[in-house]
């Protein structure tokens, strides 16, 4: 499988990651066929997020990890902190601090490889996470750091105050959540697509070479539901089943070509556990679409150009 960069970090990595929230609830067997199934597809990225399962997901995935002997230098880990779950967003330097600590724990692990800041705290003081970051990049602890949901100026303010380039910035996006990119398919129209909701933090990004990771590209809204066979998306599930018969792939691994398609070479994220479901959303990066099909599908969604 080619890999991509991720942002100015050096990285080489999958175009696809491997999100490990739903761990939490696996059994162990299928935990452990999880992970044998994502190595033997060359996918060896794995996110994470402190509060994924009350933290059980990243216990989850060291103990699969321990039991199949995989060394640490075989995977890129990823984890993120920032959200008090109930109660705030939280970027102070302890709170950063403290939550690096309890998942490295949890991992089994003396570093991630990755660590983003989870959603946007509003009461953030810039000064405070880049003496958070600096002191775990000086002990080892962590190697690069990103954000997620973020937008074009937050990452500017936060940006001028730390040491280290941001890598990565977590978006919602899919076939059924395009936001990202309608504004700009929309310039200098008044209708509702041409509203920038995001600052053009598509374009920021590939400006600032700040890798895009796609969360929940198979959900519409705010995890409304999955439009995979969704009543409410007929035509995008009827265009996409025909391109993946005509590709020879399943629509799982249709829906991931699509984002692929993107020339911002972003890394979306696969949150299945399931292994025969991962084994077909890989396919989707030997899948090929055409500058018509992927519009197609765009239109399919309900979307109009103008």
């Amino acid at each position: 499988m080619e890999k991509i960069k991720l942002g100015k970090s050096g990285l080489l990595v999958p175009p696809i990651a491997l999100g490990c929230m739903r761990l939490a609830g696996a059994e162990r067997t299928q935990a452990d066929k999880f992970l044998h199934t994502a190595l033997e597809l060359e996918l060896n990225f794995f996110d994470h997020a402190d509060i994924y399962g009350g933290g059980e997901s990243e216990r989850v995935f060291a103990r699969a990890v321990k039991a199949a002997g995989i060394p640490r230098d075989k995977m890129i880990i990823q984890t993120k902190c920032g959200i008090r779950p109930g109660v705030c967003f939280d970027f102070s330097r302890e709170h950063i601090l403290s939550s690096v600590e309890e998942s490295l724990k949890r991992l089994d692990t003396d570093y991630v490889d990755v660590l983003l800041l989870h959603r946007p705290d509003t009461l953030m003081e810039p000064e405070e996470v880049a003496e958070a970051f600096d002191r775990l990049h000086a002990a080892g602890k962590v190697r690069y750091f990103g954000v997620s949901n973020q937008n074009p100026m937050q990452m500017e303010l936060l940006s001028a105050w730390l040491h280290q380039k941001l890598i990565a910035n977590q978006l919602q996006f899919g076939p059924a959540h395009t936001g990202m990119i309608d504004a700009g398919i929309h310039v200098n129209m008044l209708d509702a697509a041409s509203t920038v909701r995001d600052g053009g933090v598509l374009e920021y990004c590939r400006l600032k070479d700040i890798t895009i990771q796609p969360w929940s590209p198979f959900q519409f809204g705010f995890f409304e539901g999955l439009f995979l066979d969704s009543d409410r998306y007929g035509e995008l599930n009827r265009v996409l089943r025909e391109l993946a018969e005509a590709k020879g792939v399943g629509v799982n691994a249709m829906v991931m070509a699509w984002i692929l398609r993107h020339p911002a070479q972003m890394q979306p994220i696969a949150g299945t556990t399931k292994a025969a479901r991962l084994t077909e959303i890989c396919r989707g990066a030997e899948a090929e679409l055409t500058r018509e099909e992927w519009y197609a599908v765009y239109k399919a969604a309900g979307n109009i150009l103008p």
